[in-house]
């Protein structure tokens, strides 16, 4: 008779050997419960490409770990509280001066609390290399082509993080309440007042009253170490999800396809280089903290409204916005009884436009070009002419408004008119970014026709050969395989062409305005002018086993 249960059958012996050692075990019970093992065989041998570009966004991540570590010890010392109070700590020059408890207590971290100062260093250089490394890894993205399909989302994520690191960056220089953040504010203040209508219902409630108000400072408190690192540790969480997803981007090169990663696994080989690399980053900052001093709040002195110092500067990366203030006349409008202030609401209009420039392209590019192919292999920029001479024009620009925003200290440091400097970097707005432009274009396509040059007629080897009628010749060594690879993988698109005006049956078609500049756009980007011809197998086979060739 057959059984119909197998309840008290008894179970097969586990094949397994048993754990060696109590963490063995313990990594077995949560293996039970959360899947760990399939997890870690899945992602730890994920292959990551080899090259010197990529740490960038490393360095992204170790400074904001940085960051964080540091902000965390001076969030237990710092007292965010614009009530006045008498200095009597160890500094000599200030005692007896009356102060907010904000600056006394950022004075009591730099010389009392020990290794307070070298804290307060490693942070804020920490955040200045941050929004750098933010910077100049979204241009190697926006360079080498990294952002298109299926990366635009992480694109996006990365602009917030850039654009959220340069607010709390502002927010952190602002807290200690000295002459310069006071001034910083203020100048924030006058921004926010230009706005029409609700600019002064905004500053009310910013400040809790007027300037410089009772609360300005537990509310940026607040802001700067709960609310914006909280969103950006989620988007640099989401952006390192989408990394692993959608695989990393790699350069071109012998068995490098759409459809792989050639380089190395995430452990042990590159979690060990990671985990070298994060404490050369925290050994440099930490070295630079200890020699350079940033933020000397103790030679500034308490905030006053009555003062302020010719000195008065944003870090860099708030700097164009200051720029944009500067280089604007002083324009206003009268209307109903209200004054509208062009020369602070016109630059606090296109300082978003600037930085929002940023955050759409992908999608203006993808629209442009309808390519909606996934893309894992990266452009190299000489490749791409027109891109890369937008990015370069992109920089140009900001680098003028960086000008702009220090205008006084060129004029006092190189003894020049503070009114020339303006007007050259009026100028500058509307030329340089347009001659930067053109240079680089021009010299993408120069460095194309090098390419092309070397894959026809290979590298010079400096050697000099004469030939038997007297012609003194220079040996040209043909190329590697994976050189050729390299300068010829690259796709050369054709631009979108605008339909016949009339079809088959002689009817004219109607051509929107959407259409028409989609087309005038792609021919900008791929048409005439923008590209040299890839050499063809034909023309090199021709050339290299041509008789004339050496």
């Amino acid at each position: 008779m057959t059984a119909s249960s197998t309840s008290g059958a008894a179970k097969p012996a586990s094949t397994r050997a048993k754990p060696a050692n109590k963490a063995e075990s313990a990594a077995d019970w949560v293996d039970g419960r959360l899947g760990l093992y399939t997890l870690a065989k899945s992602n730890l041998r994920k292959i990551f490409p080899d090259h010197w570009s990529f740490m960038l966004g490393e360095i992204c991540l170790y400074t904001f770990i940085i960051i964080i570590l540091t902000g965390v010890y001076l969030t237990l010392f710092f007292t965010p509280s614009m009530g006045e109070t008498v200095y009597h700590g160890s500094y000599a020059p200030l005692q007896g001066i009356r102060m907010s408890e904000a600056y006394a207590s950022t004075l009591h971290i730099s010389f009392e609390v020990r290794g307070g100062l070298l804290i307060r260093q490693i942070h804020h250089w920490a955040a200045i290399v941050f929004v750098a490394a933010m910077l100049v890894h979204m241009m190697r993205v926006f360079f080498t082509g990294a952002f298109r399909k299926p990366r635009e989302i992480n694109w996006l994520f990365g602009f917030l993080l850039l654009f959220l690191g340069m607010f709390d960056g502002f927010m952190g220089y602002s807290l200690p309440d000295d002459l310069l953040s006071g001034t910083g504010i203020r100048f924030m203040e006058g921004a926010v007042l230009a706005v029409p209508l609700v600019g002064t219902y905004i500053q009310m409630f910013l400040f809790g009253g007027e300037f410089p108000g009772t609360d300005i400072v537990p509310r940026f408190f607040t802001i700067h170490v709960l609310l914006i690192p909280g969103v950006m540790l989620g988007l640099l969480v989401a952006h390192l999800i989408l990394v692993f997803y959608h695989k990393h981007t790699q350069w071109a090169g012998p068995g490098k396809t759409e459809k792989n990663v050639v380089g190395m696994p995430l452990m042990p080989v590159y979690m060990a280089k990671a985990g070298g690399f994060f404490f050369l980053v925290f050994g440099i900052i930490a070295a630079v903290s200890a020699i350079a001093t940033v933020n000397p709040i103790w030679a500034y002195g308490p905030y006053r409204p009555d003062q302020v110092s010719t000195d008065a500067q944003p870090d860099w990366y708030m700097g164009f916005s200051e720029g944009l203030i500067r280089i604007m006349p002083g324009w206003e409008i009268g209307l109903w009884g209200h004054t509208l202030n062009l020369g602070v609401f016109v630059p606090l209009m296109v300082f978003p436009l600037v930085l929002a420039a940023i955050a759409v392209y992908p999608f203006i590019e993808s629209w442009v070009t309808g390519d909606k192919r996934e893309h894992h292999i990266l452009d190299r920029p000489r490749n791409a002419p027109v891109r890369t001479a937008l990015g370069a024009a992109w920089i140009s620009l900001y680098l003028i408004l960086l000008i702009g925003g220090g205008n006084d200290l060129i004029a006092t440091h190189l003894h020049l008119s503070i009114n020339d400097i303006t007007y050259f970097v009026r100028v500058g707005f509307f030329v340089v970014p347009v001659i930067t432009f053109f240079v680089t274009k021009r010299w993408c396509l120069g460095l194309q026709r090098r390419d092309k040059d070397k894959v026809l007629h290979g590298r010079e080897t400096g050697v000099i050969k004469r030939l038997p009628h007297g012609e003194f010749v220079e040996v040209h060594a043909q190329l590697p395989a994976g050189k050729l690879h390299t300068y010829t993988a690259h796709d050369q698109p054709k631009p979108i062409e605008l339909p016949a005006e009339v079809d088959e049956n002689g009817v004219k078609r109607k051509v929107g305005i959407l259409a028409k500049t989609r087309a005038k756009l792609s021919q900008g980007l791929y048409g005439e002018g923008t590209q040299i011809p890839k050499p063809t197998a034909e023309e090199h086979h021709e050339i290299t086993s041509g008789h004339g060739h050496h």
